[in-house]
């Protein structure tokens, strides 16, 4: 019997078969392993990650610039992203990814604005870094901001425009404002993966450690991999507030200059993103002496984990009673929505392709709804996002890898502070606590679940008719496509127009979301207008 006719009776080695089918015999081989199926085994199985995707395959990652721009230094309002290259480049200069910010007493906030060079052909002929002093020069006199972040884009690593000089030289002009440089040419790695460890390690250059406002509190953290999606870094400070914990720096959602300047002075480094910032993570330990824990804001069971273990860490009693009591008074609002939702929602199937921790973290709401995920994945993972840090010490460096500069970090004579000594960090960890941990997203997922590494429009098309799941959650790239095969679809990445759904408050409001998408009857009366009133038909010439 064909698959397509048994929608109930599939097995995930019927799909992957079914997946690969249409490949080419080597381009099958290499994809199949990036497509696992979860056995349930003790250990998670081997994936292949963090590889080039296949020419002519309909990739749904981004490239290098994308990752350093777009997502890393996007959210923060008060540095001037300046763009060295083509207008085009300049997508990424805007406020696309709905980061939202409050700009502070100070009122700055350069985010709505695109900030460019604008590289014309006779600048690719000539070289550019004329006109780039001239770009730095005029956003000087015009902002006069803290400091102004240069942007390299595909040509001018082409062209071999030389923007750390400029950078250096401007720097020393002005003395009061910083400017430094990114090397995150689009083609620079295999996906926006490469973008977001050349920030990281810029970041923590230029940035990290050259201020000392101490910010008060007792109990103080910073909060990495968190980018203010529509308003998820509100509803977690909402929160970690209500406890007493002060949120010292995040990166980078809602942030600021002054915030990455004095992350070393926190007490604990809590992880959301563990794909893109987990480098300046350990940095900030190994240079800083503050250890680093991984958490998960999203989901209501999550977020009451995630204090829980900030409570432990801290070991004050005091922090540990408040924190029970914020999660008491909080989950009252979640259960009488889960109430609500649940009956519609409880059997209910979904599937997760987004970047960073969202295809991890999010089918815990998904789990706290009596949804079930059938297949999940990112689209720029590296093997141990999927498998756990465990798998770290036998990754191979690949030419690829060695694009991007590798940071010496030591311990700072003056600066380095354990926060925990080795004796204390025993004690925790006889409690089952963990530092500097990730198990990764498959050994959560259930048994018989898919795992895909970096999908294509082709296979999201095709588990759709395989499977034919209530819900599937991406990008805004394949949003309007998925829709038009009559499947509800949840844009992850910015939200559409939703949010938060981080914290408490953000999970009540994406059980509703959810609940209205599943409820909709109208996905069902979907149909692309090819499939209504086909007007052209053709055969390829061999045929």
């Amino acid at each position: 019997m064909a698959i397509q006719n048994k929608p109930a009776q599939w097995t995930a080695a019927e799909v992957k078969e079914e997946l690969l089918k249409k490949y080419p015999p080597k381009v099958a081989r290499k994809r199949s392993h990036s497509i696992v199926i979860n056995e349930g085994a003790a250990e998670a199985p081997e994936i292949q990650a963090n590889v080039r995707t296949i020419p002519g395959v309909i990739t749904m990652r981004g490239c290098t610039y994308a990752g350093c721009k777009g997502v890393i230094m996007g959210p923060t309002r008060d540095i001037v992203n300046l763009v060295h290259g083509p207008i085009g480049c300049s997508f990424y200069a805007w406020l696309t990814r709905r980061n939202q910010t409050d700009p502070g007493p100070d009122g700055e906030n350069y985010m709505p604005y695109a900030f460019s060079t604008d590289m014309q052909d006779s600048d690719i002929i000539f070289g550019g870094e004329k006109k780039l002093k001239v770009a730095v020069q005029e956003v000087y006199d015009l902002l006069h901001p803290k400091a102004i972040a240069i942007f390299a884009t595909c040509p001018v690593g082409l062209i071999g425009d030389d923007i750390h000089a400029v950078a250096r030289e401007m720097k020393e002009k002005f003395g009061d404002c910083n400017v430094f440089a990114f090397s995150c040419e689009g083609y620079k790695g295999v996906s926006q993966s490469a973008g977001h460890h050349i920030a990281n390690n810029q970041v923590f250059k230029h940035l990290v450690g050259t201020e000392t406002n101490v910010k008060e509190g007792k109990y103080k953290i910073n909060l990495l991999g968190e980018y203010n999606i529509g308003g998820d870094e509100f509803e977690i400070n909402r929160v970690l507030k209500k406890c007493g914990i002060t949120n010292v720096a995040t990166f980078s959602g809602n942030s600021s200059y002054d915030q990455f300047c004095t992350a070393h002075l926190a007490d604990l480094s809590c992880v959301m993103c563990h794909r893109s910032i987990n480098y300046v993570a350990d940095m900030l330990e190994i240079k800083y002496g503050i250890p680093w824990i991984k958490v998960n804001f999203v989901g209501a069971e999550g977020t009451a984990k995630s204090l829980r273990k900030i409570g432990q860490y801290f070991g004050d009693k005091e922090l540990i009673d408040r924190i029970e009591e914020v999660i008491a008074e909080e989950l009252k609002a979640v259960e009488a929505a889960l109430a609500e939702v649940r009956p519609h929602t409880q059997g209910k199937t979904s599937m997760l392709f987004v970047g960073g921790s969202r295809a991890h973290h999010y089918q815990d709401l998904f789990h706290e709804m009596g949804m079930k995920t059938l297949a999940a994945g990112y689209e720029f993972a590296h093997r141990d996002d999927y498998e756990g840090r465990r798998v770290i010490p036998n990754l191979k460096v690949d030419a690829d890898s060695r694009n991007i500069e590798e940071l010496v970090v030591e311990a700072d004579p003056n600066e380095y502070r354990p926060r925990k000594s080795e004796e204390e960090k025993g004690k925790l960890g006889e409690a089952g606590f963990k530092f500097k941990d990730y198990e990764g997203m498959i050994p959560d997922m259930e048994k018989g679940s898919l795992i895909i590494d970096d999908l294509n429009q082709y296979e999201a098309e095709k588990l759709i008719e395989i499977i034919k799941p209530d819900i599937f959650c991406a990008g805004i790239k394949e949003k309007f496509s998925i829709q038009k095969l009559g499947i509800p679809m949840k844009q992850l990445h910015s939200y559409d127009y939703g949010g938060p759904y981080a914290g408490f408050k953000g999970a009540v409001n994406f059980y509703h979301e959810i609940d209205r998408l599943l409820s909709s009857r109208i996905w069902g009366y979907m149909k692309a207008p090819w499939q209504e009133n086909p007007e052209l038909s053709a055969t390829y010439v061999w045929e």
